[in-house]
């Protein structure tokens, strides 16, 4: 059909297409693809072509919204009013929202049509949407590959083209990571930036809301719809909000660095750094300076950001407790057991490592150790960062370590899928806006990608920056 929102746009304002052709056309695509991907979990068929139905009208009577007949789907962990939210896992079977969340309700204002929920790791807590309690998504590009996560259906839904774009969350790469294993653009905007008010919290201080789509273009459009003050959120910032999508030209010529340490590191795929150190000589062919930089604290940034997201989850997942909503355990004597069998039975495997690992550098005898110092260290690396954005206008690394991984290739080893995250973290223990763009394939034809960070509220420049690397 069409791989962005102002193509689309065009071609229902001159009449060759109506919002209802959209809407079967992914509704045909998903029918078709996602028994095998497993992109959606819930799928809002009748609903959406209604709405359609509805917007057709507004087109034709010229009072469409901004994003009239944009065909979404949002990750299972944003809340659509009546609609089940899960959170991919059974601790809340049979919830609803009762509300809806802001970047949604920006969306219905702006007269998207949401198309469905998307699979995600368990609480957004993983890299490869294998921790689902609804099963693994699949990379469309290869079937035996995970998409990334924890946004992976989000990711797969865009890719399969079963939506124009999705709405994700991004706490240490999850929509930059599955938008790299996907060959996707992937957005997450500095934090604070879009309200979290309706996004489920997995580790407050580090969560953003954050795009996917085909090209950059719809990933602005996008942001300048959702983003921006609301008052049901205390942590959203009050910075204007520019028409991002109209802005997508350079207007200097930027100077760029990318840390050393990311390129050396023995982690990193060879076809992966060989795509990277191209596209870094790609941009000193065409006049830009590129130059390297040392982050000795690069390889703090992991461990610094498990200790303060377990913390903040341990301490968010504690209102799951089988009394109020969601899933209660049938086996139960009296309210001990209620908690222990509710939250023992209803949490997967990975969710309760990180609860269990958040409790322990919580407790009393571990927070100066672990807690407090890693706060400290994490200023370290924020004071350090923006060292480097006095200097320089962007920073560009690999988005991850290694093209898709084979699924089940982490199974036994939780540590080495943390280890998968070692680039994209940064943006998140700092609080910077960062971009995926698509940066070729490998041999086998797997999508490589590479981001951009940039300093805080630098969206506009950082995507009009990632518009030339595409």
């Amino acid at each position: 059909m069409f791989k962005t929102y102002k193509a689309t746009r065009q071609a229902l304002d001159s009449k060759q297409v109506s919002c209802k052709d959209l809407v079967k056309y992914y509704l045909k695509n998903i029918n078709d693809r996602n028994g095998e991907l497993n992109a959606f979990l819930e799928v809002y068929d009748q609903e959406a072509l209604q709405r359609a139905e509805a917007i057709d009208q507004k087109i034709a009577a010229g009072t469409a919204g901004k994003l009239a007949g944009l065909v979404v789907g949002i990750k299972d962990v944003l809340c659509y009013q009546d609609h089940s939210l899960q959170c991919a896992s059974k601790i809340l079977d049979n919830f609803k929202s009762q509300f809806n969340g802001t970047a949604v309700q920006r969306l219905l204002d702006a007269d998207a049509i949401i198309i469905g929920r998307q699979n995600c790791d368990e609480f957004a807590m993983g890299s490869t949407t294998e921790n689902s309690a609804f099963g693994v998504t699949r990379n469309a590009a290869d079937t035996n590959r995970v998409p990334g996560g924890s946004s992976g259906g989000s990711a797969v839904a865009v890719q399969a083209e079963m939506c124009l774009a999705s709405l994700g969350s991004d706490t240490g790469g999850s929509v930059r990571q599955p938008a790299a294993f996907c060959g996707l653009v992937g957005l997450k905007p500095t934090y604070s930036r879009i309200s979290r008010y309706g996004l489920v919290a997995y580790a407050s201080s580090f969560d953003c809301i954050g795009i996917f789509a085909h090209h950059v273009e719809d990933t602005a459009l996008l942001l300048e719809v959702i983003a921006g003050y609301d008052e049901f959120d205390s942590t959203v910032s009050k910075e204007p909000v520019t028409a991002y999508s109209q802005n997508l030209q350079l207007k200097h010529t930027p100077k760029v660095c990318y840390i050393k340490e990311t390129v050396e590191n023995e982690g990193l795929s060879e076809e992966v750094k060989k795509a990277t150190l191209q596209k870094i000589n790609d941009l000193k062919a065409k006049g830009i300076a590129v130059e390297a930089v040392d982050f000795p604290l690069l390889k703090y940034i992991l461990p610094t950001y498990y200790i303060l997201t377990t913390a903040e989850a341990s301490t968010n997942l504690s209102r799951y407790d089988g009394v109020r909503y969601g899933y209660r355990s049938p086996n139960t004597t009296d309210l001990v057991s209620l908690y222990k069998k509710t939250r023992s039975e209803g949490f997967g495997e990975e969710v309760k490592r990180r609860i269990m690992l958040g409790t322990f550098v919580l407790s009393a005898s571990y927070y100066d150790a672990y807690f407090t110092k890693a706060q400290r260290v994490r200023r370290l690396i924020k004071e350090k960062t923006q060292e480097i954005f006095k200097q320089y206008d962007f920073i560009i690394m690999p988005v991850a370590p290694s093209v898709a991984p084979k699924i089940g290739e982490f199974s036994g080893n939780p540590l080495e899928m943390y280890l998968a995250d070692i680039f994209s973290v940064q943006a998140n223990v700092v609080g910077i806006p960062a971009i995926a763009v698509p940066n070729g394939t490998d041999q086998q034809g797997l999508p490589i990608g590479i981001q951009v960070m940039a300093d805080y509220f630098q969206e506009e420049k950082m995507m009009a920056f990632a518009a030339t690397l595409m």
